[in-house]
């Protein structure tokens, strides 16, 4: 009885002088500051992370992206070779060629390519690649800075985390229709007002914007698989865009636009009579 009086009377000092410990304030902390100093701090935002690696580059984040692509004086440039840029890409970003004799492994864009499309040194480049681990818009980075641009941001995260945090991606013409024809699971959505818009679509499913959530339920959408690559088009981009971004609000990530007609798309129209 005595041990069982013992432990419970060490349990309560113990509990008691964690309490006392978590409370006390640093001798330096001035008493205005010791309640808010008290409170616990709220978690970051994701879309306000980045990844903190070293390179003479600085990052952005996913929202000073998103507010850098409203502002018409920046320019984004994707550090990726075409073929990858073609099957999507950041909205709105350029695909700059790269140097030649170099591996895959090696490739770096050509920064003189840049000083055509961008003369003004002083112009705000943001440059982005795949994610994480990708160095090719630090090396890219490198060689604009030899070149003489002084204000080059880099979206470290890249395209993986831009689709992560609810970012469609837009895609080219020759990678639409060749992603189309080599991935049997891939979804192509057709995104204009009416579903008897001419010409009609191969394999086109009908959902514009307002549809999104309903096709989750009849089938349209594939429910069963979220990673399914999913294309949008429509009579132009902005509508497509639009369509696309519903999509992506009801957790579907892997959603690429085209930013043209369905009428430059040919080869996706249907030829068979009706």
């Amino acid at each position: 009885m005595t041990f069982i009086r013992s432990s419970v009377s060490l349990g309560i000092v113990l509990a008691a002088s964690l309490l006392a410990a978590s409370s006390r304030e640093a001798p330096d902390c001035p008493a205005g500051q010791r309640s808010a100093a008290a409170q616990p701090t709220e978690p970051p935002n994701v879309q306000d992370g980045i990844l903190r690696d070293e390179d003479a580059t600085p990052e952005v984040s996913t929202s000073g992206l998103r507010q850098a692509l409203n502002d018409p004086s920046v320019v984004l440039l994707d550090a990726r070779p075409y073929e990858e840029f073609a099957k999507g890409h950041l909205p709105g970003a350029r695909s700059v060629p790269g140097l030649a004799g170099l591996t895959a492994s090696q490739y770096t864009a050509d920064a003189r390519e840049v000083r055509k499309l961008v003369p003004d040194f002083r112009r705000s480049l943001i440059l982005y690649c795949n994610g994480l681990y990708c160095g090719r818009s630090k090396r890219f980075a490198a060689e604009l800075r030899k070149l003489g641009y002084t204000n080059l941001r880099r979206y470290q995260l890249g395209i993986p985390a831009w689709r992560a945090f609810g970012g469609v991606a837009q895609v080219e013409k020759d990678g639409l229709v060749g992603l189309l024809a080599a991935d049997g699971t891939a979804v192509l959505v057709d995104a204009r007002p009416s579903g008897e818009a001419r010409p009609r679509l191969r394999k086109g499913r009908w959902i514009p914007p307002s549809e999104a959530p309903k096709a989750k339920d009849d089938g349209r959408l594939p429910m069963t698989d979220h990673n399914t690559r999913i294309f949008v088009v429509a009579d132009d981009g902005a509508q497509a865009r639009a369509a696309a971004e519903a999509i992506v609000r009801d957790a579907f990530h892997n959603v690429s636009f085209f930013a043209g007609s369905v009428r430059e798309l040919a080869a996706l129209h249907d030829a068979s009579p009706r």
